[in-house]
């Protein structure tokens, strides 16, 4: 016998497809929903972390900034002490400049030069005189600016002819102006340091060698 079926089975079966294509759209809503808040929450978790080390970086640096304010406070005040300590040691030293300039020039000043006067202003002094010849003023240059330990930079300011006496007396001389500079003790360490340094054969100078500092004013 031969059965067959009237029922609609093809809308059956359509209903049972939609209905399991709306349960598979619920669940992927669903499960979609669950990954995005999960990914929003690893994302908004680490965005929180973020600006937590923005805030602690900030801190730092700000921290760091007055650090830095306080240090160069602090170099401004050393250089101003520095400066006020080099001052004073400068005018202690100054007291002694004329006996170590009348020193040297005893010793630099070589025969046929006749110092009439000089005069000292600042670290530089002026010194005027006769010579017999260009010459001699020559080699007194050359003394000033090389051997001697507390002059530098001698420059000739002037020279010219000139007379002295009169008559039969009369004597054909030059007259010169020389402008040399004076070095402060500190400085004259300096040279002398780089000096030996520059030749570490070189025999150290000796005590006699060097003039005398005066306790007076």
């Amino acid at each position: 016998m031969i059965k067959i079926n009237l029922l609609p089975h093809r809308e059956a079966k359509r209903k049972e497809r939609k209905a399991a294509f709306l349960a598979m759209m619920v669940v992927s809503v669903f499960l979609g929903a669950v990954i995005v808040m999960a990914v929003g929450g690893i994302i908004s978790n680490q965005i929180s972390n973020q600006n937590q080390r923005n805030e602690y970086i900030r801190a730092e640096n700000a921290r760091l900034d007055v650090q830095i304010k306080e240090i160069a406070t602090l170099k401004q005040e050393i250089e101003a002490l520095i400066a006020r300590q080099r001052a004073v040691e400068d005018l202690q030293s100054d007291r002694n400049q004329p006996v170590y300039l009348l020193d040297e020039l005893v010793k630099q000043v070589p025969e046929g030069i006749y110092l009439r006067s000089f005069r000292q202003a600042g670290q530089r002094v002026v010194l005027n005189g006769y010579a017999q010849s260009n010459e001699r003023v020559s080699e007194l240059l050359r003394n000033l600016g090389n051997s001697s330990p507390w002059l530098e930079r001698p420059d000739l300011v002037e020279i010219r002819s000139a007379a002295v006496g009169q008559g039969k007396d009369a004597k054909k001389v030059y007259d010169f102006t020389v402008n040399v500079g004076i070095r402060r003790p500190r400085d004259k360490e300096a040279v002398v340091a780089g000096t030996t340094a520059a030749a570490p054969g070189a025999p150290a100078p000796s005590p006699a060698a060097m003039p005398a500092a005066s306790t007076k004013p």
